[in-house]
């Protein structure tokens, strides 16, 4: 599985912006996927996931963006999208996608298989 990771750019404080994590290779209807981020001189932390089995979709948020950001799917495109809304400068950091087996631990970045490049995110301001 490859992952291509686009939508990252400068924004001001209290902006959108949609990060897209487009999927390639073998993928399976049974992976989940899961966003990412490492801020300047911080770890790694997971931001939010999206799983899905059939006709059921799961999500689930960082405390930190739960109510600002929306993680979503397009699954004739195999993509997945990272909405973050009402942006903040503590959300500056390169950000993540990866892909795991459905089931692990979204929070755990050891249970991702695939990672695709970072995309920067910096919030002015």
């Amino acid at each position: 599985v490859q992952l291509q990771a686009s939508g990252g750019g400068l924004v001001q404080a209290g902006d959108s912006l949609r990060l897209s994590c487009a999927a390639s290779g073998r993928t399976s209807s049974t992976y989940a996927m899961g966003w990412f981020r490492q801020g300047p001189g911080k770890e790694r932390e997971s931001v939010a996931a999206i799983s899905w089995n059939g006709a059921m979709t799961f999500h689930a948020y960082a405390d930190s963006v739960k109510g600002r950001f929306t993680i979503f799917r397009d699954s004739v495109k195999d993509t997945v999208y990272l909405q973050m809304d009402s942006l903040k400068p503590g959300d500056t950091a390169v950000y993540y996608c990866a892909a795991r087996p459905y089931g692990s631990n979204w929070r755990d970045s050891n249970n991702y298989n695939y990672w695709g490049q970072g995309t920067q995110v910096t919030v002015s301001s």
